[in-house]
């Protein structure tokens, strides 16, 4: 990188942030000002600094670029599964960037044809994503959504398969995604607030009607909750779900019925979540969290109130209940033990209860796409670290397991047997133990201090699994250890980890990232001078935090879109996703967020101290974290920098928070990163 060359410097126009008699000077606050040429030429001001700091390393970016494209099919195709009287298929057509989707009716092969091709739709544009497919159960008309900026606001639109036509009516605003009733001419869909984004509005539409006589159904009044519109797996029943981050409520009626009054299951109680699966008539099973951290599962009627439904499998201390799958005569479940996914199976009569084993330290399997209430054999999917994914099946009568697919890295270089992967567990400062995945090809000797890039997350309680990545070979074949951090704030170790590393826990993710960095360090696998870390939007803020808690721990620091002015995001309640977040966060409208947050938050504890190389990415579009965040961030940084280190912003002017969509085009913005990476350590002559 070339480091000799003069960074843009945004105007400062100071602007007083006052709460609680606390005062803060905001001198980029006018960056938020999205309409404002001064704020765009800014920010192109920024994507030529980087592409000019970058120049020297344009050609290996190229180069990563076409080295990561090698390794995916020309062409690629789902397994397909059956659904009533049709097999559903994707596949990616060869050079092409979007999937088509494909179906025929059993037995006819042959007669496969195209139903929806994402590419057709796609072309001409500078961003499209597709939203929820969804096809009536008459099997004729295909409701499908589509984003056209990134900012996740869908358009949905309605297909006639027979013809081909699609409709003249066009739902907007929507969330992409809805459900038809059994009449096959209505369809529930769900709509965002203009300003917040938040899903409120529940909408029932009549197929050739125009949208704006579309009946309002629902609307959720509270800035906290968010809303969804669901059917379940029986097709019997519509479900209404409104959710806060740790909270549910179920609404429901017949899907025969469009016409009927949704109906309460459960009212909302706060930090109570349960989620309903159809059995056959009234009969449910329930996953729940009331009086069981880790969750248990429940079995009753929807004429009894949930308190009096029987406890079918009890909750656990020490395994975390992920998923559940129902079939007419089994179920399965996906728990998480000592942070290792177990796949189970049981009978409804408790009479079957079996666990399907799998041989690696670390790894990760989930159920896959089982649409069918009446089948007799489960669909999951398995990989590792080491191993591409796999989809398998299960039967449950004759026990045996078929590989129905392996993912192929293309090429013909890969052999998963050069690579070795370990789960190690870290000290942490208060005494807790954080495990900590890495993987590395065999010719790289682990103790001898190795560039390794440290990813983590931390919130929602969302795990980052030890899953497997084409894109990361090109770290590991240059001699790079991978490791990923299962910092609190995740679900790796239950619901208890997730809940250590929230609102006024917050501190305990980022002090478990450093830690591992420190025993990484401490262990000779790694150095100060050739550690690195990444992590992307609320890992981003992991990412912020630690350049400021330790920033002589790492030599370079990837943050996409990344969420650091968590403060003032916080109060203000009119843009995107920030009541919803008081129960992740706390709200900082009460002094103890207020200020608890104001003590982490990266902006507003930025001092003057030597920063590592930093690499900032935003999306001009981004509904999730804006494009001010990063941008007033790497700003304020170069202000109190010491070190002669760079310090870059790159703002994708045409995407959101996703980045680039494609399967072509969304390796530019790995190739963009890792080549940051590989630079800073000396890596881009191989």
């Amino acid at each position: 990188m070339k480091t000799n060359i003069v960074p843009p410097e945004p105007r400062k126009k100071p602007v007083e942030l006052k709460k609680f008699d606390d005062i803060r000077i905001d001198p980029y606050y006018w960056l938020r000002e999205r309409e404002n040429p001064e704020v765009v030429a800014y920010l192109e001001e920024e994507n030529d600094y980087f592409r000019k700091v970058t120049s020297d390393t344009e050609k290996f970016k190229e180069n990563l670029f076409e080295e990561l494209k090698s390794r995916l099919k020309d062409e690629d195709e789902s397994v397909p599964y059956k659904y009533k009287q049709y097999y559903y298929q994707t596949k990616y057509p060869k050079a092409k960037e979007y999937p088509v989707f494909l179906r025929w009716e059993t037995g006819r092969e042959k007669d496969k044809e195209i139903f929806f091709d994402a590419n057709e739709r796609a072309a001409g544009r500078d961003f499209y994503h597709p939203g929820g497919l969804k096809i009536s159960p008459d099997d004729k008309i295909l409701a499908f959504g589509e984003d056209f900026q990134g900012r996740r606001l869908y358009e949905i639109r309605f297909k006639n398969l027979a013809t081909g036509k699609i409709y003249d009516e066009v739902l907007t605003g929507t969330t992409g995604t809805g459900v038809w009733a059994q009449d096959s001419g209505t369809f529930f869909y769900v709509v965002k607030h203009p300003e917040t984004l938040r899903a409120y509005r529940l909408y029932k539409h009549t197929l050739g009607t125009d949208p704006a006589t579309d009946e309002l159904i629902y609307e959720e009044t509270d800035p906290e909750y968010d809303i969804h519109v669901s059917k379940s797996k029986t097709e019997a029943y519509i479900y209404l779900i409104a959710s806060a981050n740790t909270t549910t409520e179920y609404r429901y009626i017949p899907a025969g019925r469009p016409g009927a009054e949704f109906k309460l299951v459960e009212k909302r109680r706060k930090g109570i979540e349960y989620y309903l699966y159809h059995l056959h008539d009234t009969r449910f099973l329930a996953v729940t969290n009331d009086k069981a951290v880790n969750y248990k599962l429940i079995r009753g009627d929807l004429n009894q109130s949930m308190g009096e439904w029987e406890e079918f499998l009890p909750h656990r201390p020490d395994t975390l209940i992920e998923e559940l799958e129902v079939f007419s005569d089994f179920m399965a479940l996906t728990e998480r033990n000592n942070g290792l996914t177990k796949l189970r199976l049981l009978s409804y009569d408790r009479k079957n209860d079996i666990y399907i084993d799998f041989p690696e330290e670390t790894y990760t399997v989930y159920i896959g796409m089982n649409p069918e209430m009446d089948s007799k054999k489960l669909r999951y999917v398995y990989n590792s670290l080491t191993t591409p994914a796999s989809v398998l099946e299960y039967d449950v009568r004759t026990k045996e397991t078929v590989v129905l697919k392996e993912d192929e890295v293309a090429g013909g270089r890969f052999d998963k047997d050069n690579y070795r992967s370990v789960r190690l567990w870290a000290p942490g400062r208060d005494g807790t133990r954080i495990p900590v995945s890495l993987v590395w090809h065999k010719d790289t000797d682990l103790y001898q201090n190795n560039p390794l890039l440290l990813y983590g997350y931390g919130a929602y309680g969302i795990t980052v699994d030890d899953n497997f990545s084409r894109n990361r070979l090109s770290l590991l074949d240059r001699g790079f250890v991978f490791a990923i951090a299962h910092v609190r704030g995740g679900e790796y170790l239950g619901r208890k980890w997730y809940e250590d590393g929230k609102l006024l826990k917050k501190k305990n993710t980022f002090y478990d990232f450093i830690d591992v960095a420190k025993y990484l360090i401490s262990e000779g696998i790694t150095s100060p001078g050739k550690l690195y870390a990444m992590g992307g939007s609320a890992g981003g803020l992991l990412m912020g935090v630690v350049a400021n808690w330790a920033p002589g721990l790492f030599h370079g620091i990837v943050a996409q879109v990344p969420f650091v002015d968590v403060l003032t995001t916080m109060l203000d309640e009119n843009i995107p996703l920030t009541t919803g977040e008081y129960e992740e966060w706390g709200n900082p409208n009460k002094k103890v967020f207020y200020d608890y947050i104001k003590s982490y938050s990266p902006y507003d504890n930025i001092e003057a101290r030597e920063y590592p190389n930093i690499l900032a990415t935003a999306g001009f579009h981004d509904s999730q974290v804006q494009y001010w965040e990063p941008a007033k961030w790497v700003a304020k940084l170069r202000d109190h920098q010491t070190a002669d280190r760079v310090i870059l912003l790159h703002t994708d002017m045409k995407t959101g928070h996703s980045g680039a969509t494609g399967r072509y085009k969304s390796l530019y913005d790995t190739a963009r990163d890792f080549t940051f990476i590989l630079d800073l350590a000396d890596k881009t002559n191989i």
